[in-house]
């Protein structure tokens, strides 16, 4: 099982991550209102530019792998779309941002390119939606906003290959399909599983978390013909709604607040349980088969910066600790930092996880994942550990 590539990019949490089209570049939110962009060079992250407009924290980044433009969100109701563009007075390529009127009054959560990089979406704190298009007259970006039936806080959306429909999940327990058709931007959709006729803010699909958990990420597969949502109640769903037919799959470790699929039977999630998992299935049946953290090798066998994987936070050192405390009066005494420490590569909540590299077929071969504890990872799709059901690894 290959090791994976392990940096520790911060000292302060990562709130989202986002890479240029060669992966030369990566993009991050260190937890406050700036942009830091780092070049790799060799094998170490530098940082080289800061990008600062916003006033509050940025929860989210998006970067065009073929406009080379980035979309940054933020608690400050804003965001902006940054060009690189020359200095007037140098003749150097800056980036320099471009006004996007989200009208808004709650944060902006979550934002995502379209496919075709003419528009992206905005989440927010607002019950909307933001649809974005360029107004080329203006020099701006306009929105039209999808509204209902969002009856609380947009946490995440995806785009369909289309171009024109757009999944959601929002803390109103919902995961929903929507149409984003803009009439002087798209071209009239084909009909798909999902419907025919899209006029903007038709309802496709809607589909509630089974326990009634906030819906943290959502996602369509490659084709778009199926959705996939992960919920606070500590479970993934996979819909096919030709069907309709809804799998769920319950966890018994903490929730996932991030996901992304790998191939047509294929994702990969991460979140509070601080190691990405992977569950694999069909429309006959899904289940979690294994995860990215190896679980197998010993603490003298671990690549450099990484940590031997477990099935998460349930076997760390922390935890046996506070066992002890309870189940025994004893409080350890060892060392502090050890105690402490987690037996997975990322010692804190993983932000997010991104597609990093694809192999033939469009399948993506490795995935890079953000987290609370500063480091940046790039995993190995197909080096899977798997979990010997301890997570509940069972067909659905």
């Amino acid at each position: 099982m290959s090791a994976p590539e392990v940096y520790s990019i911060a000292k302060t949490p990562v709130t989202c991550h986002a890479f240029n089209a060669d992966r030369s570049q990566v993009a991050v939110s260190l937890n406050d209102n700036n942009v830091q962009i780092y070049e790799k060079q060799g094998k170490e992250w530098i940082l080289s530019e800061t990008l600062s407009e916003h006033d509050k924290l940025i929860t989210s980044i998006d970067w065009a792998p073929n406009s080379n433009r980035i979309v940054t969100a933020s608690q400050d109701r804003n965001a902006y779309v940054w060009s690189l563009s020359p200095d007037p007075l140098t003749g150097k390529l800056v980036w320099k941002p471009t006004l996007v009127l989200l009208r808004i009054n709650r944060a902006a959560t979550f934002v995502r390119w379209s496919p075709n990089e003419d528009k992206f979406a905005v989440a927010s704190g607002a019950r909307a939606i933001a649809i974005c298009s360029f107004d080329a007259e203006n020099n701006w970006w306009v929105a039209r906003q999808l509204k209902k039936p969002i009856r609380s806080t947009v946490l995440s959306v995806d785009w369909h290959p289309n171009n024109v429909l757009l999944a959601a999940g929002s803390a109103d327990m919902k995961a929903r399909v929507f149409s984003a058709y803009i009439k002087d931007v798209d071209k009239r959709p084909s009909p798909t599983i999902w419907g025919e006729k899209l006029p903007f803010n038709t309802i496709c699909g809607e589909y509630s978390s089974p326990a009634g958990g906030w819906v943290h990420a959502v996602g369509f597969s490659p084709s778009g013909d199926v959705l996939a949502f992960a919920s606070h109640d500590s479970s993934i769903s996979i819909v096919y709604p030709g069907g309709p037919v809804v799998h769920n799959i319950r966890i018994s470790s903490l929730p996932y607040v991030t996901l992304t699929w790998t191939s047509e039977d294929a994702l990969v999630a991460a979140g509070h349980d601080c190691q990405p998992v992977v569950f694999s299935g069909s429309e006959q049946g899904w289940a979690l088969i294994g995860t990215l953290d190896d679980t197998t090798a010993s603490s003298a066998s671990k690549a450099p910066g990484a940590r031997t994987g477990t099935v998460g936070r349930l076997n760390s050192a922390a935890f046996n600790t506070f066992r002890n405390a309870d189940t025994r009066g004893h409080t350890g005494g060892g060392d502090a930092a050890s105690d402490t420490e987690l037996l997975t590569v990322h010692q804190n909540t993983i932000t997010s996880v991104r597609p990093y590299e694809y192999g033939r077929e469009g399948v993506v071969g490795r995935v890079s994942t953000t987290g609370v504890d500063g480091k940046l990872v790039i995993w190995d799709v197909n080096a899977v550990s798997a979990l010997t059901g301890k997570m509940g690894g069972l067909r659905v």
